[in-house]
């Protein structure tokens, strides 16, 4: 196994600009100080985790592999290919206004809005950079995140739909269809609803079963959210059981995943790629370890080979265990790569056991909805 060879590379771009986004401190993500808490901890969406893997790529033994790209900000029109005008122009509002609050665990403060532009507009040059050809593999290493942000309306960190963006690019650009896997532990709501109606989008989103979390949230990640009109099956959720681990997730993948993608037939794959699923990230309870977002990032590997001509963009989201999302960063890399060797040791792999029964069961349940609702499953 191992086609890598010598010369390939994965282009990361990146703007250290990003981290000027000041999430503050408090209890968790919620901005409080209770006053009768002596060490206050740092909002989980931080620079800390950023710089991290920011490092992990220019020091581990992943370095060769990878090629270094600036990133840029995103102009106002850009933004208006997936979010509304009234949209943009409230978070506008809110960064002349000095910052706020815009839903629960989410504050743009004084550098956020910046950080926001130049997370959409690097996410963009990195799509721009597949569409005109210089590589196969784009990786934008953004933040502040994006999946949750829908068209008109802010939620779960996220302010501007990053991937969404560099999806709308890619049709605009002439590809006729994309598809995007979201591996965050959280449903990729906000890029749902923005392709909800359209057919030559493919969003499929592998999370842990939390439900809609509030007016921010209204959708549920549930397995009758099919999309509607000629959307009406091309949006796949796949609500996993907390504690799904390594084996369930490659079993999601095998199962639902890759057939799904095989029956659309892409010329274009994003990947969303959230640590968060990890077994220790805070926000999360998914327990993959280094080894499973290695084999996630082969089987990815495999499809985009397969079905867009190798051509594949992926885009950071969560992850915020400041240690350990950077090891599964490289993790998920060295997959990618379809590197013959491991790079990198799992540093906290100590062979937690796994019983995927009650996943591999959901799962089965899952396929068989599908097979009964999708049409594009039905008719093959």
């Amino acid at each position: 196994m191992g086609d890598a060879g010598a010369g390939v590379k994965i282009d990361v771009f990146w703007d250290e600009g990003m981290l000027k986004h000041d999430t503050g401190i408090g209890v968790f993500d919620t901005g409080m100080e209770v006053g009768f808490l002596e060490v206050l901890e740092k909002h989980p969406e931080n620079s800390d985790r950023v710089r991290n893997m920011v490092s992990i790529l220019k020091k581990g033994p992943i370095a060769p592999y990878i090629s270094w790209n600036s990133g840029r900000s995103a102009l106002i029109s850009e933004l208006l290919s997936f979010h509304t005008p009234e949209y943009v122009n409230e978070l506008l509002e809110a960064d002349k206004e000095g910052g706020k609050e815009l839903c629960a665990g989410t504050f743009l403060n004084p550098g956020s809005w910046d950080a926001a532009l130049l997370a959409a507009g690097t996410t963009l040059s990195a799509m721009k950079h597949l569409l005109d050809g210089h590589g196969k593999v784009a990786y934008a290493l953004v933040r502040p995140p994006g999946h949750h942000a829908q068209p008109s309306q802010v939620d779960g960190y996220c302010f501007l739909n990053n991937a969404g963006l560099a999806v709308q690019l890619a049709l605009d650009s002439g590809c006729k269809k994309v598809a995007v896997i979201d591996i965050d532990v959280h449903h990729g709501n906000g890029t749902a609803e923005g392709f909800y109606k359209s057919n030559k989008v493919l969003t499929i989103s592998l999370h842990m079963n939390h439900g809609s979390w509030g007016p921010s949230h209204p959708q549920n990640g549930s397995v009758d959210e099919l999309g509607e009109g000629e959307g009406y099956g091309y949006n796949l959720n796949l609500p996993l059981p907390n504690g799904t681990g390594d084996k369930g997730y490659i079993c999601a993948f095998n199962e639902l995943v890759v057939p799904s993608f095989q029956k659309f037939g892409p010329d274009m794959i994003v990947l969303v790629a959230g640590q968060d699923s990890s077994a220790f990230d805070p926000n999360g309870r998914q327990c993959l370890t280094m080894e499973g977002y290695r084999e996630i990032g082969r089987i990815v590997h495999v499809l985009a080979k397969s079905e867009s001509d190798g051509r594949l963009l992926i885009v950071q989201e969560g992850g915020y265990h400041v240690t350990y999302s950077a090891y599964c960063l490289h993790a998920t890399l060295e997959g990618v790569l379809n590197l013959p060797i491991t790079l990198l040791s799992d540093p906290l792999g100590r062979g937690y056991p796994e019983d995927e029964t009650f996943s591999v069961k959901v799962i089965e349940a899952i396929k068989n909805y599908q097979k009964d609702k999708v049409p594009f499953w039905r008719n093959s």
